[in-house]
C-alpha cells in the first residue's frame, strides 16, 4: 500500500452519515479527568489487552475481568496443553467431553463455516500450525501444505451435547479467528452484570464498548492505517453498545525472497489469501460476530464484499447483528457499508 495519507472514500449506500473530522480519536474524546476512570493493560491471548472502566473505581472488576480472559484462554486455545481444544485435537478421533462454553464457540464456528461454504473453516489447525508469523517466519513445504489441506473440512466435526468428535483423527481445530471475540463478549457481559455502564474492552484488534463515554457521547474508535505506524489512522467510527473488529493483511506478515506472506490463510490453497482487501473492519453487536465477518470479508475478496454479501452472513442469532463495515483496498480506496457514522481523517 502506498504511503499516501489521502484515501478515496466510496459511500456505497445512502444510509451513511459523512461528517467532518474535528477531534482526536481516543475513546470518545471525553473531557473528564483521567483520574475518574480505571484502566489496566496486560499481555494476554497473544496480544496487548486493555480494559478501561469509566464509571467505577473498583479495581477488583479489572482483576476479575482479566482472570476471566485467562480462564477462557486455557479453555479455547489450541496451544495450551490440556485445554478443551487441545484435548479434541489430540483425541485421535475419539469423543471428547468439553465445557458448554467451548461447545458454544465451536457451534458458532461451524455456523460460519457452513454459511461461508468452507471459506471460513475452524478445522484449519494443521495448516495454521505450519506457518510461523512471529519468531521464526517460514514458508511451509508444498507437500506439508497438501497434507494439512487433506484434514480441513468442517463437516467432519460433530457436536452432541457437551461432546465433540472429529471424523478425521488427524484434523485439528483452531478457534483463534473467533475465540478472542467470544472472550471480549463474555468480559463485557461480566462488567454489565456487575453494574458497569461505561467501559471499553480492547483485546488486540477487537474492541467492544459499553454505554457512552463520561460526557454521555458515543465512543469514537480509530481505524488503523494499514502498513503505517501504530498511531496513524484513516478515520474513526462512532459506536454505542457495539463492537468494532479489524482484521488485515498488514497486522501479521513477513517477507521472504521479495514476497510478502500474511496470516489470513486460504483453506482452499493453504497459502495466504490473494485479496485486494488489506483491511476489513466490522461493526456489530457481538465481537465474535465481527471477528468471523472480518475474516470472511478478507477471504471473500472485494468483488463479493462490494455487493454487501458480507451482510448476508451476519446473523448468528437475534441479538448478534451486523451494523456496517469499513473496507480498505490495496489501491487506497475506502469502501463503506451499512449504517455507520464515519469520520474520515484528512
Amino acid at each position: 500500500m502506498s504511503g499516501n495519507n489521502k484515501y478515496k472514500v466510496k459511500w456505497c449506500y445512502l444510509t451513511f452519515v459523512p461528517v467532518v473530522f474535528i477531534a482526536f480519536f481516543l475513546y470518545g474524546c471525553s473531557t473528564k479527568k483521567e483520574s475518574e476512570y480505571i484502566s489496566e493493560t496486560r499481555l494476554l491471548l497473544g496480544t496487548v489487552s486493555t480494559i478501561s472502566i469509566y464509571d467505577s473505581s473498583d479495581r477488583s472488576l479489572l482483576i476479575d475481568a482479566f482472570l476471566l480472559c485467562e480462564e477462557y484462554e486455557k479453555m479455547l486455545s489450541m496451544n495450551v496443553e490440556g485445554s478443551d481444544v487441545w484435548r479434541i485435537n489430540h483425541g485421535k478421533g475419539e469423543a471428547v467431553d468439553v465445557s458448554s462454553e467451548t461447545v458454544e464457540v465451536i457451534s458458532a464456528g461451524l455456523y460460519y463455516s457452513a454459511i461461508s461454504e468452507g471459506l471460513f473453516d475452524i478445522t484449519i489447525g494443521r495448516l495454521t500450525s505450519l506457518w510461523d508469523f512471529n519468531g521464526n517466519p517460514v514458508v511451509p513445504k508444498p507437500e506439508d501444505i497438501e497434507e494439512a489441506l487433506s484434514t480441513i473440512d468442517y463437516k467432519m466435526v460433530h457436536v452432541s451435547g457437551n461432546t465433540v468428535q472429529l471424523d478425521n483423527p488427524d484434523t485439528w481445530l483452531d478457534l483463534g479467528a473467533i475465540a478472542k471475540g467470544y472472550i471480549a463478549d463474555k468480559v463485557a457481559k461480566y462488567l454489565i452484570d456487575h453494574g458497569v455502564r461505561s467501559a471499553v474492552i480492547e483485546l488486540g484488534g477487537d474492541v467492544v464498548t459499553i454505554g457512552t463515554n463520561n460526557d454521555g457521547e458515543a465512543w469514537r474508535i480509530g481505524i488503523a492505517k494499514p502498513f503505517a505506524s501504530i498511531s496513524e489512522i484513516v478515520g474513526a467510527v462512532e459506536i454505542v453498545n457495539l463492537s468494532i473488529v479489524s482484521s488485515g493483511v498488514y497486522s501479521r506478515y513477513f517477507e521472504m525472497d521479495g514476497v510478502s506472506y500474511h496470516h489470513i490463510l486460504d483453506p482452499r490453497t493453504g497459502m495466504p489469501v490473494d485479496t485486494k482487501i488489506v483491511s476489513a473492519t466490522i461493526i456489530a453487536s457481538s465481537v465474535m460476530d465481527g471477528d468471523a465477518l472480518a475474516t470472511i470479508a478478507l477471504l471473500m475478496g472485494i468483488d463479493n464484499v462490494a455487493t454487501n454479501k458480507v451482510a448476508s452472513l451476519s446473523v448468528l442469532d437475534t441479538s448478534s447483528y451486523y451494523k456496517g463495515a469499513v473496507i480498505i483496498t490495496d489501491d487506497d480506496e475506502l469502501l463503506l457499508l451499512g449504517e455507520i457514522v464515519f469520520y474520515p481523517f484528512e
